[in-house]
């Protein structure tokens, strides 16, 4: 069960805690056609059987060892065609969350919006949105973060644990408690439309950020260097002195 007393205004004032289920943002939505829920509700759950990650993926989770949670907005000051803002901000504020936690400077944010340490992925962000309009209607944001697990089906996936030996590991509602704060302290920022901050931030924070790698594009590997994000939150790599744009799924990260 969960607990937890955040200091801020609505986000994590209501949780909704469910032992097991098979997605909470699924969950998340089938509340938003239920019931009006008030905007900051956070719905989290011990065990997530069918988690989502970005493009289709499966998100694996050990029961009761990680983060998983789905957090409802209703970011209605945000164009359907600027949804992305809210991208940069969640994202930031589980830099922002995980950063104090973390021994090393690994920890960056990889395009769109997952968490990695160094090469190694520690979480992701799923954000679902529906419209009302030219405007956002209602944001569901599915947040899953590795804490506690040391052990996983792939070597490209590591935990808040494993990179930081905490010898005791971690509490879950400590963590959602402190992700819960820097949700709303985002949030806040964008709503303000300090978005230069923001994305300025994200910049700073963005996996292989300034630094020449290999990358697939239209089954063409190219070499390029990650300089920019444009408005729609496309990815601008310059490569031989040209400067490309890529959308979700266009572009794919080489080792």
């Amino acid at each position: 069960m969960y607990k937890i007393y955040p200091k801020t205004l609505f986000v994590g004032q209501k949780i909704v805690y469910l032992p097991s289920c098979q997605s909470t943002n699924d969950e998340a939505a089938q509340l938003l056609t239920q019931e009006d829920v008030p905007e900051g509700t956070i719905i989290v759950t011990d065990q997530q059987t069918q988690g989502r990650g970005q493009r289709g993926n499966q998100w694996e989770a050990q029961a009761g060892q990680n983060l998983t949670i789905s957090l409802v907005l209703h970011p209605n000051f945000l164009a359907a065609t600027d949804q992305f803002w809210l991208n940069i901000a969640v994202s930031l504020a589980i830099q922002d969350t995980l950063s104090p936690l973390l021994p090393t400077t690994g920890l960056t944010i990889k395009w769109p919006n997952d968490v990695y340490v160094h090469d190694r992925k520690l979480g992701g962000v799923l954000i679902e949105n529906t419209l009302q309009g030219y405007v956002l209607g209602h944001s569901v944001v599915g947040v899953g973060l590795n804490v506690n697990q040391t052990a996983f089906g792939v070597p490209t996936a590591t935990s808040l644990l494993l990179e930081s030996s905490a010898p005791d590991g971690y509490s879950l509602p400590g963590l959602l408690t402190a992700l819960a704060e820097q949700l709303e302290k985002r949030y806040l920022q964008l709503r303000a439309g300090h978005r230069h901050v923001l994305r300025t931030t994200y910049l700073q924070h963005l996996y292989r950020y300034q630094q020449p790698h290999t990358y697939l594009a239209d089954d063409q590997l190219f070499t390029g260097t990650i300089t920019d994000l444009d408005p729609t939150g496309r990815l601008g790599i310059l490569s031989d002195g040209v400067m490309r744009y890529f959308a979700f799924k266009e572009v794919t990260f080489l080792q």
